[in-house]
Formats: C-alpha cells, sequence, structure tokens
C-alpha cells in the first residue's frame, strides 16, 4: 500500500523558484549570501531539475549556510538531519513511541478483564495489533518529515556532513533519494507529493560512495579570493571599519597559504572580525592578534606556530601590500 504524505501545517505562501542563474545569485543576495556565478549556476540546475545538490568543501567556507538561505528565501520548512557516526533509521527517518503503544495495550487489556474477555468485546487480536500500529504511533524523524509538503511547498531538507556517517546509511539514503518515499512494514509506503529541495553538505573526511554522488549535481566549495571574502564581511559585519576588515581578510587570506592543521574558514573570519570590533579595534596590532587568536584558529600547534614573531611577519606583510594597493 502507498501512501501520500499528508501534508504539514499550512504556511504562508512560497516564493517561487528562481527562473534563471541571475535570480539564483539574487535569490542568494536576498539571504545575504555571496555566491559566485557556478555556486549560482549549479543551485539552479539543482532547482529546476529536482535533482539533491552536493555541496562539498572545508569546514566553514558556508555550506550549510546556503540551505537555511533558501529556506528563508523561498518561505519553505527547513528540516535539517545533522549526520554522525552511528545514524540509524530511528534517528533519521522514524520510530514507533513505545511507551504510548504499551499504554493502549493496557488500557486494552484493563478494558478485557472489566469485560471477561483478555481484550475488549468485539476487538480481536489482529484489529488490537492494527491499533497500536497507528499514525499517531509514529514518531517522525527528518527524512520521513521532509516527504510533507505544505502550503508553501515541498521543505529544504539539509543532510548536513553526510561524510560522518557509515556506508550502511548512505545506501539506505541513496534508496530514499531515488524514489522519494520511505516504506513502513507496520503502515504501508510513505511517497512524497513533491520532492524536497536537498542539500547535501560533506566536509570531506572520507569519500562518499560514487552511487550516492551520481544522484546530486556536485559542487566543490572553496576557500572564497580576498575580494569576495571582504564583501561577505561588509554583509556579516557591516560594523566594521573598513580598514579593519581588508586587514582581516588579507591576514586570513595569508594564513591560509601556511602549513596548519585546520585553515581558517569563512565561519572564523566572521567570528574574528565581530571580535575584534568588540574591542573596539579599528585595525590590526601585535598584540591584538596574539590575544585573539584562539577566535580564529582552533588547535593549539596552529596557534603557537603563529604567535609573536610570525604574526608580527604578516602583519607587515599585509600592511605593505595594503598601503601599495591604495598608492595606485
Amino acid at each position: 500500500m502507498t501512501i501520500a504524505a499528508a501534508p504539514s501545517k499550512p504556511r504562508a505562501a512560497a516564493r517561487a523558484l528562481p527562473a534563471s542563474v541571475d535570480a539564483s545569485v539574487e535569490l542568494l543576495k536576498a539571504g545575504r549570501y555571496v555566491a559566485d556565478r557556478s555556486l549560482a549556476t549549479a543551485l539552479y540546475l539543482a532547482l529546476s531539475l529536482k535533482r539533491p545538490l552536493f555541496l562539498e568543501g572545508e569546514a566553514g567556507v558556508g555550506k550549510t549556510e546556503i540551505a537555511k538561505v533558501l529556506a528563508d528565501t523561498l518561505g519553505r520548512r527547513l528540516i535539517r538531519l545533522q549526520c554522525y557516526e552511528g545514524l540509524d533509521v530511528a534517528s533519521a527517518v522514524y520510530e514507533w513511541n513505545y511507551a504510548r503503544q504499551m499504554i493502549e495495550i493496557r488500557l486494552a487489556e484493563a478494558t478485557g478483564r472489566q469485560t471477561g474477555a483478555s481484550v475488549p468485546a468485539g476487538t480481536d487480536r489482529a484489529k488490537l495489533g492494527e491499533d497500536v500500529f497507528a499514525p499517531r504511533f509514529l514518531i517522525e524523524r527528518p527524512l520521513l518529515q521532509a516527504l510533507r509538503s505544505d502550503a508553501a511547498g515541498a521543505p529544504v531538507l539539509l543532510i548536513d556532513e553526510l561524510d560522518r556517517t557509515d556506508e550502511p546509511f548512505e545506501a539506505y539514503l541513496l534508496e530514499v533519494l531515488s524514489d522519494w518515499q520511505i516504506t513502513i512494514p507496520e503502515i504501508g509506503t510513505i511517497k512524497a507529493a513533491e520532492p524536497p529541495i536537498v542539500i547535501i553538505t560533506s566536509n570531506r573526511t572520507r569519500e562518499i560512495h560514487d552511487a550516492l554522488k551520481r544522484r546530486c549535481f556536485y559542487y566543490w566549495v572553496d576557500y572564497p579570493d580576498a575580494a569576495r571574502e571582504l564583501e561577505i564581511l561588509r554583509l556579516k559585519a557591516p560594523e566594521a571599519d573598513k580598514r579593519l576588515a581588508q586587514q582581516v581578510v588579507a591576514f586570513v587570506q595569508k594564513l591560509r597559504g601556511m602549513d596548519l592543521f585546520k585553515l581558517p574558514g569563512v565561519a572564523e573570519t566572521i567570528d574574528w572580525t565581530q571580535a575584534l570590533v568588540q574591542l573596539d579595534r579599528l585595525s590590526l596590532d601585535p598584540e591584538t592578534i596574539n590575544n585573539t587568536l584562539g577566535v580564529l584558529l582552533k588547535y593549539q600547534d596552529d596557534i603557537a606556530k603563529l604567535q609573536g614573531s610570525e604574526a608580527i611577519k604578516l602583519l607587515d606583510q599585509v600592511k605593505s601590500e595594503l598601503a601599495a594597493l591604495q598608492a595606485v
């Protein structure tokens, strides 16, 4: 038996999907997300052809943010499945509310005793079995929730950090992405009336199976260049002094050329800038850099490598290069 997924609670009317690559750029910009044209193209094609968009890249480059921006600008629900090692069907798809089922069985037994029967009069065991596996006892998890549309349309499903899961879950996810349906033995098959908008992210801590990638459109999200990172910073930390923002971006760009265990992402650039603004800094200086490196870098070996003379050296290079650009 196939069951059409019931609509969720009505929401406000959805914004139409972008009709072009340019419209996709504007859609992301409306959500304060600065994207290059190649990313906007991948997004437009994924939305138009109803295919999942698989975003891979280093942590902190803005992969997860794309799903949040899409849900916000399109007026859709955002359903997030945060992946981790050992993720199973009970956590990702559905499980039965065993406590409520036991209460139902105990009530049936109590009513049966009152009538002198093992179960209520007129009720057989098969009927009781159907009752305890009714939809009202079903706890829906993100993948099942994502099959249910509402007045705004299909939701945005974010499958975040898929590389943290194992291969058996990948195989199950492949089945869901292929048919947009989930089979529950006690109820039947629940099929999406409209496929959700799916964004899958991976930090590439391991390779994802080719079969799953083939179901998706793929895009590698790289660190932004200096111009785009400065534009991002002006949107996310507009209170920062112009000179400070330029120095921060130039400094972080140089850090990404170093041999560090974990390079800072855009998220760290934003956090560091906001921290510097909180300290009322209008420009970078060696002492401030040394005192705030824990905002920018997350490993002690990286911090130790940069503190002191290395930070001064990088800062001098940044100031010299910015001065040369301004002189042109």
